[in-house]
């Protein structure tokens, strides 16, 4: 896929008009840093090779597994992207002021929200605590940051904070017993993101990282990923409702269950009621300040009524009788929401 997409004019050729909502939010976003750009030598050639690394992994999980492409997963696509760039992002910037942190920050987080689930299909693999997928999704974007005129020496800070951003967005990495297939939205509900125990991780595995300043901003700053990567908990109550659903369905669909076959009703029921609630309440933590100012007080809102849905489908589906598939769940599900918004 790297060599489908292997550079600016091949996602420009490959995406067309695909690409006008990321260029609105890569145009705002330059001006919402433009007060900053004084800070920084080369500024503005910074924010250029940042963009070019963000349409291109854009453009490349649009194929991957979007729009453009024919293997779709319903959460980890392309809108993905733009929920995190741009929503997100922004309330960062509203609620912790643009000068909370410095232009190469920001930078590194707008490039996580572009790179950190570039792979989907990786092979189990469990190493200090990283994902298979997030390993090679770091990697790429290591290879599209070399592509884009970066040097992993004269910009060694944004290599490592790529590297522990991306790292602590793991969820659980741990194959299940036996070796069988798995994949991260099986554990999403599993465990909480890895950024929340990456110092001790660091402690067992990097000698010596505390005494290393760009790895001690570069923990911070995956913290702050993290709660980004997480903060559909404190979308708008239907914007995280179908952020449930479309991860079920990725779910289901990594899974192999049909929707239409009884198989799939009692995985879709739990992951949609128990799972939910225990994800919200129970596992989900924001680990950043930034991130405690910018989306605490929304996902309180949202409790009240994730506890209205989980017991409003369950009386829903008790009413029916017992479902017998995950589509007759998820259409319990839609009429839920749709009595709480």
């Amino acid at each position: 896929m790297e060599q489908a997409v292997p550079d600016l004019a091949a996602a420009r050729a490959r995406a067309g008009d695909l690409l006008d909502p990321l260029e609105a939010i890569l145009d705002r976003r330059h001006q919402q840093l433009a007060p900053l750009l004084s800070t920084h030598t080369n500024a503005r050639d910074l924010l250029a090779r940042c963009a070019n690394v963000i349409r291109i992994a854009y453009v490349r999980l649009a194929v991957r597994h979007g729009s453009l492409g024919e293997d779709f997963h319903a959460y980890h696509n392309e809108g993905h992207i733009l929920d995190i760039l741009g929503s997100r992002i922004d309330r960062l910037i509203a609620a912790s002021g643009l000068h909370a942190l410095g232009l190469v920050d920001w930078c590194v987080l707008n490039l996580f929200a572009a790179c950190h689930d570039l792979r989907q299909r990786e092979t189990s693999m469990y190493e200090a605590g990283v994902g298979a997928n997030e390993r090679a999704s770091i990697e790429e974007a290591f290879r599209l940051l070399d592509h884009c005129g970066f040097s992993r020496e004269q910009h060694a800070d944004i290599y490592t904070a790529i590297d522990l951003t991306i790292s602590g967005s793991t969820f659980d990495a741990r194959p299940p017993p036996g070796g069988a297939a798995f994949n991260a939205a099986e554990l999403v509900q599993s465990g909480g993101a890895l950024a929340a125990k990456l110092e001790q991780k660091l402690d067992k595995h990097r000698a010596g990282w505390r005494d290393d300043a760009r790895i001690v901003h570069a923990q911070k700053l995956a913290l702050i990923a993290a709660d980004l990567d997480t903060a559909n908990v404190a979308e708008p109550f239907a914007r995280f409702a179908d952020s449930a659903e479309n991860l079920c369905l990725e779910r289901e669909m990594l899974c192999q269950r049909d929707l239409d076959a009884n198989e799939s009703a009692q995985p879709v029921l739990g992951f949609l009621t128990d799972g939910q609630d225990r994800f919200f309440f129970d596992l989900h933590r924001f680990n950043s300040e930034l991130g405690r100012q910018s989306f605490a007080s929304t996902k309180d809102e949202n409790a009240a009524r994730l506890k209205s849905l989980s017991l409003g489908l369950r009386a829903r589906i008790a009413m029916r009788g017992r479902p017998e598939s995950g589509r007759q769940v998820l259409k319990a599900y839609a009429e839920t929401v749709a009595g709480l918004v």
